[in-house]
């Protein structure tokens, strides 16, 4: 709700609307609008039957020298809508029905054009129809010629590329300030503003960006940073700023801790893997030496009598393989067990 508010908030400023003509709409009749005449209109309707339906914002302009206007449905939209263009031919029913109880027609008395507009800024692309006849299905023999001839205007914020982007523009800023990741550029954004928003007229835009940033903006980005309430864009610039600061080195503090937990985690799984591996190694060895040292027993036994054996088992179970090794050579040629145990090299 805080987000619609705040939308609604900005684009309740002529100034804002205007940019949006100018910046987005790039149709020729758009030249022909005189955007001082921008005028703001209820956008509150109620159906024959009674049940209410409300718009976002709808706006109307001179258009050319007479007063034919343009009516602007602003409809803010955050979540993919498939029958958008349902929602939007019926508020157009409605708005026309306003138009026609209120005697407001065009000089050569019929309806004054509209310009359905849907500012759409969640993080998927919209991806539902804008034409009424998508959503219609075809019957052939001539019934197609009766489906609704109806298509909006859809402006997907986080499909324009930087590039794309009109620079000096109000509406421009929006979408850059909806879409930007980095508080660096939250504060370019912010910057230019304060410059382009100087005069005493503009101080109630002013007040809005402001209060859509500390409300909307920096609580989304930054959720566990407060911003205290402030409708000085200049302020706000000045806060954003030191937070900027701030952030960095928060940020600088945690990939260094990060780095830390990382290295000690690396540092104890390569401790485990190497212990694993020499714990094998010594396994293996220690069997291997178990293994010399069963055979040369048994060849003892088998040659000497199985109390030569008993006799020698405690030297033969304390020997290492290398010298294991050596005394299975010489039990070979050996007379008695001395020859094998007693001949000074072990």
């Amino acid at each position: 709700m805080d987000h619609d508010h705040g939308y609604k908030h900005l684009f309740s400023h002529p100034e804002l609307v205007a940019d949006l003509l100018t910046g987005f709409v790039n149709e020729p009749w758009v030249e022909e609008l005189d955007l001082a005449s921008l005028e703001r209109v209820s956008g509150h309707y109620v159906s024959d039957d009674l049940r209410e339906r409300e718009d976002d914002l709808v706006w109307r302009v001179r258009w050319g020298e007479g007063w034919c206007y343009v009516y602007l449905l602003l409809e803010f939209q955050s979540t993919v809508d498939r029958f958008m263009a349902v929602r939007l031919l019926t508020y157009l029913g409605l708005l026309y029905q306003d138009l026609l109880k209120a005697g407001e027609l065009a000089p050569d008395g019929r309806l004054p054009p509209v310009l359905p507009l849907v500012l759409y800024n969640g993080e998927r692309r919209w991806t539902a129809p804008v034409e009424m006849a998508e959503l219609i299905t075809p019957v052939p023999g001539g019934l197609e010629a009766y489906r609704p001839d109806f298509r909006y205007l859809l402006l997907d914020e986080g499909a324009f590329r930087e590039a794309e982007l009109p620079e000096r523009n109000l509406a421009a800023a929006v979408f850059r300030l909806e879409h930007s990741r980095k508080p660096e550029d939250l504060q370019t954004v912010v910057h230019r503003l304060v410059e382009w928003l100087q005069t005493p007229a503009q101080r109630s835009l002013r007040r809005a960006f402001c209060v859509w940033l500390g409300r909307v903006i920096l609580p989304g980005r930054f959720g566990d940073t407060e911003f205290p309430p402030t409708n000085d864009l200049r302020e706000m610039e000045s806060m954003l700023s030191e937070r900027v600061k701030e952030w960095q080195e928060q940020w600088k503090q945690q990939g260094l801790q990060k780095g830390l937990e990382e290295g000690r985690e690396q540092g104890l799984e390569q401790g485990l893997e190497q212990g694993l591996e020499q714990g094998l190694e010594q396994g293996l060895e220690q069997g291997r030496t178990q293994g010399e040292a069963a055979l040369l027993l048994r060849q003892l036994e088998r040659k000497f009598g199985k109390e030569a054996m008993e006799s020698w088992r405690p030297r033969v179970e304390g020997a290492d393989a290398e010298t294991l090794l050596r005394w299975s050579e010489r039990i070979l040629t050996a007379t008695e067990p001395a020859e094998i145990f007693d001949d000074g090299q072990d």
